[in-house]
């Protein structure tokens, strides 16, 4: 008897396991089918890469006028905290970091492209690529280059930094070819938040950054023909013709496609006033485009006669706070880059800024006249300006061209020109702070209290994380390059 107990338990258990073990076959049979999600995305294309492409980079940009870019070139001020408009400025990585990280995907979708012949795909990357190593070396100098983005694909982690001179060369050389690529295959752009896929405008945005960059590097090298060129051979190089083909991203009223101050703090956003430099030029010339850049006097606001005041740039936190009476008498900065940035003349004006058409005009007539192109110098700077009333929604006044300090003089055309141009640039990331180191226009001088010893800074310092992760790198860069400080000029700027 006992025997048989054992025996009919044995047969339960081999019973039992052998039902235990047909489960677990049929749950590893069907193990991936199971735990596989029907809405994953496992392939990466380049439809779901662009508009990261497109929305972060202008967004980092668009953030750093606001923080810093703005503030240096002296189209707003700070009337608290006020350490960025006195010049000191710590730690700037957050251009670095914020730009390196978007160029991981810009060279994915350049890689995609290339392997499957998308050569609408490619040269956009390329455009790009072209624009975010731009604001890199304007901003820093010297900077991983031809190595970066390597650290996946040849474990490559610290990279050289690459000379300025080198970099732009291979800027000039990517514009270059990504107009070449443009329009040679048929693949329909999908993701494409900036030019809803329209590849003739971004062929324009290529040529017309392809003479920004010329124009940047012609005080070291001589690009008269290059430019000569492009402006030669309107089949092959086409260029903005208008603010319809301004390489501007147009915001959206909802999340997470809202123009990025929106949704700033009020605090933080009404530390940021009209400057005096912008404002006082502004009134000088009876232009209506200060009731867009800023707004009336919290003490003036609804009465007969509003005003518009800025306050210096560079002035300590005492005498910022207390500047003309107090805070009620500065002007904030203009609705239109806050609160109403969703409305629809918002959506208008409050973009993210790659490059556009006035200031395309602008480079024109600098090019004319300093002789490099044939044709009007006068006629590409009244474009210029007419064009840069339009971009803001406002309509220029009767005579604004014909009066003084606006009138276009050839003994002064590059004082005015340079001059309109910071106006048109108005709230464009870093660009207006790029040309002004240029062209040294309008004349600027650091506030009373800044902390650099009376110097408006030419460059950020290397991100101090580049001192222990790329020690050797850098300290080459900064050997070629000057001291890794503010006041070291760029190559161009030498």
């Amino acid at each position: 008897m006992l025997y048989l107990k054992n025996t009919i338990k044995r047969m339960h258990f081999i019973a039992g396991a052998l039902a235990l073990s047909l489960v677990f076959s049929a749950c590893d049979k069907n193990f991936e089918e199971l735990n596989t999600n029907p809405n994953a995305i496992l392939r990466v294309t380049p439809d779901l890469l662009l508009p990261t492409i497109i929305r972060s980079s202008v967004n980092q940009v668009m953030g750093d006028g606001w923080g810093i870019g703005n503030i240096v070139i002296q189209q707003t001020a700070k009337i608290q905290f006020v350490n960025t408009d006195r010049y000191i400025w710590g730690d700037q990585s957050g251009t670095w970091n914020g730009l390196y990280t978007v160029l991981r995907d810009v060279n994915n979708l350049e890689q995609l492209s290339e392997t499957a012949g998308q050569n609408n795909y490619r040269g956009i990357s390329l455009v790009m690529k072209s624009w975010i190593y731009s604001v890199l070396t304007d901003a820093y100098g010297d900077v991983p280059y031809s190595q970066a983005i390597q650290g996946k694909s040849d474990q490559r982690f610290t990279p050289a930094y690459d000379p300025q001179e080198q970099i732009y060369a291979g800027i000039i050389a990517d514009l270059e070819e990504a107009n070449n690529l443009l329009g040679s295959t048929e693949e329909v752009i999908v993701g494409d938040i900036l030019y809803a896929g329209n590849i003739s405008r971004w062929k324009k945005l290529a040529n017309a950054l392809h003479l920004r960059y010329l124009m940047r590097i012609s005080g070291r090298q001589n690009v008269s023909a290059q430019i000569r060129g492009i402006l030669g051979d309107a089949a092959k190089y086409p260029i903005f013709e208008s603010n319809e083909d301004n390489g501007t991203l147009r915001y959206l009223p909802e999340l997470p496609n809202q123009f990025p101050v929106h949704t700033y703090r009020v605090g933080s956003f009404d530390e940021f006033r009209l400057s005096k430099t912008l404002g006082d030029k502004l009134a000088a010339y009876g232009d209506p485009r200060v009731q867009v850049f800023a707004r009336p006097t919290a003490a003036s606001a609804g009465s007969a006669n509003p005003q518009y005041a800025g306050v210096p740039n560079g002035l300590d936190d005492v005498a910022a706070l207390n500047y003309n009476g107090g805070v009620q008498n500065i002007s904030r900065i203009g609705n239109l880059y806050f609160e109403g940035a969703i409305s629809e003349r918002g959506l208008n004006v409050a973009r993210g800024y790659i490059m556009a058409y006035p200031e395309l005009q602008f480079i024109l007539a600098e090019a004319a006249a300093k002789g490099l192109i044939s044709g009007s110098a006068k006629a590409y700077y009244e474009s210029g300006v007419s064009a840069a009333f339009e971009m803001v929604d406002t309509n220029m006044p009767a005579g604004y061209l014909m009066q003084e300090g606006v009138a276009f003089q050839d003994a002064q055309s590059l004082e005015r020109i340079g001059t309109q141009k910071w106006i048109g640039l108005f709230f464009t990331g870093l660009e207006a702070w790029f040309d002004w180191r240029r062209t040294g226009y309008p004349a600027l001088q650091a506030g009373p209290s800044n902390q650099n010893n009376n110097r408006i800074p030419v460059r950020f310092a290397y991100p101090l994380s580049e001192q222990s992760l790329n020690a050797q790198s850098r300290a080459a860069a900064v050997a070629r390059q000057g001291t890794d400080d503010i006041n070291t000029a760029v190559w161009w700027d030498n």
